[in-house]
């Protein structure tokens, strides 16, 4: 009798300690899968995971390198000044309004403004090339902005002194959606050429940049039944 009992006893140990080890194995399948169900479990409902999109900033940043207006950039092995950015007067804003009426107070549609330039120069061929960045924000008035707004932009170089030369210019467009905040837009323009004399240096120079209602794209012209 007492060695039927041992016996028993026995046969539950080894039954409990399979039960266990069952337990642990499916506990380690379980938490296997719970780390990501997305990729673990094929028939998972649960949204895929969210991957952070660059910002505007970010490709700004990428462009120049987080470089800022004042500061210099070298390109092609050599340090090569660029003339300093500033932004011309009387342009640093963009407001529109309704046909017909002033962009103030209740009849603006909406208004931009530069936040933060940049600018990168090489050398090739012997003419100097410019890249100029502008970045700026868009907001809406109170008579209400489209759905979208083109934001028509000019940069120059120009030969400072007494009495400033403009030497090469370039408009430069860019459509902004816009939201019930407003919008940003961020700019890069790639063919702002000029030569520069070996007589002179960047110091010489001066990037100015702004908007230019001029250069809206015109639009298209009605057609009529004759």
């Amino acid at each position: 009798m007492r060695h039927r009992r041992i016996g028993q006893a026995t046969v539950a140990g080894k039954t409990g300690h399979r039960r266990a080890v069952l337990a642990l194995a499916a506990a380690g399948l379980l938490s296997g899968c719970g780390g990501d169900t997305t990729i673990n479990n094929p028939f998972s409902t649960a949204p895929p995971p969210q991957e952070d999109l660059p910002t505007i900033t970010d490709r700004f940043n990428q462009v120049f390198g987080r470089k800022t207006s004042t500061e210099t950039v070298s390109s092609d092995g050599t340090e090569l000044d660029c003339p300093v950015v500033k932004i011309r007067a009387g342009a640093s804003t963009y407001a529109v309004a309704p046909p017909g009426k002033q962009p103030v107070a209740s009849e603006l549609n909406y208004q931009a403004t530069i936040t933060r330039t940049a600018r990168e120069c090489r050398r090739i061929n012997g003419q100097i090339v410019a890249r100029i960045g502008v970045q700026g924000r868009v907001i809406a008035g109170p008579a209400g902005a489209p759905a979208t707004v083109e934001i028509p932009l000019r940069a120059a170089v120009v030969l400072a002194g007494v009495h400033e030369k403009v030497i090469s210019t370039q408009v430069y467009r860019t459509t902004v959606a816009m939201s019930e905040e407003g919008g940003a837009f961020s700019v890069v323009g790639e063919d702002l050429t000029y030569t520069m004399p070996a007589n002179l240096t960047s110091d010489a120079y001066i990037f100015y940049v702004g908007f230019d209602p001029q250069a809206v794209t015109p639009a298209p012209a009605s057609s009529r039944r004759r």
